[in-house]
């Protein structure tokens, strides 16, 4: 107890010393108020060009009608169900593959991005590629260049399986639901009649009954992002022991003030002709290319603001022409490793060029490299964390109120500001001077 009081206490010492630092920087503080004005003035002007994602209010109320008859008249299953040969054949199968696919979050994204690109009219999948990317960048960021200076070895084990138990969840109940909207279309009728077999709430029957019939994807999309937070929420966010090892820590109180808890969506990094505007000859990952939008989670334990949070992220992602272009063409022509190394090559490495410095000195300077500094070091998946053997979730539905969810969808507005290329910048500066604060403070200089 009296050596973790200690460590709290570095910290506070050390994020103190931090902020007179940047408090004392009139420079740092204009070029971050300059980066704001540049980061609004590019979202408004592909804001301009935005093509509003809508809920149609007769496909919501018709879902709201279906979920009323649910939930006043709950269907009883079959016992035993009574399916075909052929339909048993299928539950096999997707639930191989979906344990295949659920090794780790590299083979959980490529999952993601292929079943998109099979399937496009499955918004959903996109997004949770580009989502499960960021947990993956999140993942290796805990034996990268920065996080073990700032937790220690436990910390980073208890964050990984935060990340990674989410990550496996989400990817056990959703996938499923997708593959079997594939093997519907094969098959050339609904099978979701089989959802039941796989643990899926009731809450997801009529929303994809609704959309075999419509193939309207915004309400499904929006169904799958309320959906999947629910099913995480009593199953990691209120775990006692995320709560304790995690949520409750100093450290993930930090995170909104670092911006660790962002997602990023590289839209423009100078791979060809990302969005008809580059030339042929660029790098992928060019600092001068790079292009960054996303969005920054205040507080990932509260429910509601996490489903709001997807709702943006989505809303901006296929509702914004320029930032779909991007991620797109990103995600067809980047192989996903964990490695920030993915979108920005120039700024991290996957493996170390040398030996890491007992102390460590300042490389950055207005969020790049300085001339000469070495990359920061971002290790691959593989290198930086072992497979974990899959845990079944216990079997229970969230979903047993309609005014739960309802708000939900009502409205999909596009986010003001969303481009945050400057913003990432000033976020890896703002990690750095942690680090260095937390040596100065172990120092006590």
């Amino acid at each position: 107890m009296g050596k973790q009081k200690g460590v709290h206490s570095t910290y506070r010492r050390s994020i103190t010393y931090w902020f007179r630092q940047l408090l004392a920087l009139p420079a740092a503080a204009l070029a971050y108020a300059a980066g704001k004005w540049t980061a609004m003035s590019a979202s408004h002007a592909m804001l301009n060009d935005a093509v509003p994602l809508q809920l149609s209010s007769s496909t919501t109320a018709k879902l709201k009608g279906a979920w009323s008859k649910q939930l006043s008249f709950p269907e009883l299953p079959a016992s035993p169900p009574n399916f075909t040969v052929q339909e048993l054949a299928i539950i096999a199968r997707i639930r191989a593959e979906t344990d295949a696919c659920n090794r780790n979050n590299v083979t959980r994204t490529e999952a993601y991005r292929s079943i998109y690109f099979r399937m496009p009219e499955l918004h959903w999948a996109l997004l949770a590629h580009m989502v499960s990317r960021n947990g993956g960048w999140n993942m290796t960021d805990l034996q990268g260049e920065w996080l073990p200076s700032l937790l220690n070895m436990e910390q980073r084990e208890a964050v990984f399986r935060f990340l990674e138990r989410a990550n496996v969840l989400i990817f056990q109940d959703a996938y499923p639901q997708l593959l079997l909207y594939e093997w519907s279309r094969r098959e050339g009728r609904s099978l979701f009649h089989l959802l039941p077999e796989f643990g899926v709430s009731v809450f997801m029957g009529p929303v994809w009954k609704q959309f075999w019939r419509d193939g309207d994807a915004v309400p499904l999309t929006v169904a799958l992002i309320v959906n999947e937070q629910h099913y995480i929420e009593g199953r990691v966010v209120k775990h006692p022991y995320f709560q304790e090892k995690v949520l409750h820590t100093l450290f993930f109180g930090l995170q909104s003030l670092l911006q660790l808890n962002g997602v990023l969506f590289p839209y423009g990094n100078g791979s060809g002709r990302v969005n008809g505007s580059e030339g042929e000859n660029d790098k992928v990952g060019d600092v001068a290319k790079l292009r960054l939008s996303g969005l920054i989670l205040e507080r990932f334990e509260k429910l509601p603001e996490r489903i709001e949070f997807g709702k943006r992220l989505y809303a901006m992602l296929f509702g914004i022409p320029r930032v779909y272009d991007g991620v797109r063409c990103f995600a067809g022509a980047v192989k996903h490793t964990g490695s920030r190394a993915d979108y920005a090559p120039q700024m991290f490495a996957r493996v170390r060029q040398q030996p890491p410095e007992s102390v460590y000195k300042e490389r950055l300077l207005g969020g790049r490299l300085k001339s000469g500094a070495e990359p920061l070091y971002s290790p691959e998946l593989g290198a930086a964390w072992k497979d974990r053997p899959l845990e079944k979730p216990e079997h229970s539905d969230w979903f047993g109120s309609l005014e739960a969810v309802w708000s939900y969808f009502e409205k999909l507005p596009l986010p003001h500001s969303f481009e945050i290329t400057n913003e990432y910048g000033l976020m890896l500066n703002k990690i750095e001077l942690a680090v260095l604060a937390m040596q100065r403070g172990e120092t006590g200089k």
